[in-house]
């Protein structure tokens, strides 16, 4: 295959990837500069998907996949998706969604073929994700009281294209965890990374989002902590990292915890802003074996006209416990395979994704449907994969044998 060819189809790849991201980014939010109707949203989001399976099938015709527990998983949740989803009990928006978490599980399917333990899926991941917040950066300069409303208490949000602000600094912990890796792999400039880190950085301050903080300092911590033992660059981050904490701690200690607490009641923190209240409803609604089993169909992931904010209890209403079993499964193969691979950076950026997502489905729904949190899933699956093996050379065809002459055969000495 030529350098030609191989360069065209890693960019029709990476635009696969970036239209699965913006098939993702979801079609509720914040009230945007100029309001752009909900269809026209779902359209485009629809539409991304749609032409991201197009693409991966256009340069995977003859269906070549690699094998990944991940997909495989993700797979054989669609059957207790569908079979909750038949009897509409959630409406026929349950059927629309299973055929939406089809054809985004199909296109990851026909993606693994390039996943070999390599950093392009990051790099992609970390670029797309950089267009995204450069969009909310842009809202925030056009119309600041637009992107900082009083609706979500002075929090960032997005003013072009509906983000909430839990959306917006996920996007941020994530590029900037992947951006610190691959400075300290040393797979990126410092100067080059900064112009990632630093904004997202300040946009996930903006968001006030404790979930994406918490994440990504924990994932970053697990992360570096995997390269220590092999990597000098690494000690010293992690050592200037403890020392600044500490320095923080001690003089900015008050300004953090207000911006911790966000100005909520000790009773309001507690509950975790309300979700403890649906969390409870939802465990105590009555269910029937069914239900138990196999959930009521995928929804909006909420309850009593609330959000559920948590990834099991989410998984438990649409799917049921067999769908939280084999959530379950992915989260503990992904990691127990992490842990099992020699160090390396590839396993140090799956490493904090795969703590990322697990830290933050407390208090954020996603990983039983097409979300970010199963893109960040599978983009730890890449990283896992074995590297393809080379192609054998084809073997030399045979020349046929000359028979040598009788006078210049050799008798045998005895």
């Amino acid at each position: 295959m030529s350098p030609d060819h191989t360069d065209h189809t890693s960019k029709i790849v990476g635009t696969a990837w970036g239209l699965l991201i913006l098939n993702t980014l979801g079609s509720a939010g914040a009230k945007t500069i100029v309001p752009l109707p909900r269809s026209l949203i779902q359209m485009v989001t629809m539409g991304a998907l749609v032409a991201a399976f197009a693409l991966a099938l256009a340069v995977n015709l003859r269906l070549r996949i690699r094998a990944s527990a991940f997909v495989f998983l993700l797979t054989l949740l669609l059957v207790p998706s569908v079979i909750s989803s038949a009897d509409l009990e959630s409406g026929f928006g349950a059927l629309f969604r299973c055929a939406r978490l089809a054809l985004f599980v199909s296109t990851l399917w026909l993606l693994s073929r390039w996943w070999d333990g390599g950093l392009t899926f990051v790099r992609h991941h970390i670029r797309m994700y950089f267009a995204v917040l450069g969009s909310v950066a842009a809202g925030l300069v056009i119309s600041p009281g637009a992107a900082l409303p009083e609706l979500y208490g002075g929090r960032l949000v997005g003013a072009l294209w509906p983000l909430t602000p839990p959306q917006i600094g996920q996007y941020a912990a994530v590029i900037t965890g992947l951006t610190v890796l691959l400075v300290l792999g040393r797979r990126t400039t410092r100067g080059s990374a900064a112009v990632v880190v630093v904004p997202a950085l300040v946009l996930l301050a903006l968001t006030h989002t404790r979930t994406a903080t918490l994440g990504l300092f924990i994932g970053l911590a697990l992360a570096i902590g995997s390269l220590v033992l092999t990597s000098a660059a690494a000690r010293r981050f992690f050592a200037w990292a403890v020392l600044c904490a500490a320095v923080a701690a001690v003089g900015f200690g008050s300004a953090l915890q207000a911006w911790f607490l966000r100005g909520q009641s000790q009773e309001n923190f507690t509950s975790l802003t309300g979700r403890a209240k649906v969390w409870d409803a939802l465990l105590a609604a009555p269910r029937s074996a069914s239900e138990y089993l196999l959930g009521a169909g995928l929804g909006d992931k909420s309850f009593g006209g609330l959000p559920i904010d948590n990834s099991w209890l989410a998984v438990y209403h649409e799917q049921g416990l067999t769908g939280v079993a084999l959530v379950a499964a992915i989260i503990i193969v992904l990691g127990g395979v992490a842990l099992l691979r020699p160090p390396s950076l590839s396993r140090a950026c799956a490493i904090f994704l795969i703590s990322y997502c697990a830290i933050a489905s407390y208090t954020e729904a996603g990983l039983g449907d097409a979300s970010p949190y199963l893109l960040h899933l599978a983009v730890a699956a890449s990283l896992l994969a074995a590297p393809a093996e080379a192609a054998t050379p084809l073997a030399t065809p045979g020349v046929p044998r000359r028979r040598a002459p009788r006078w210049a055969r050799t008798s045998e000495v005895t």
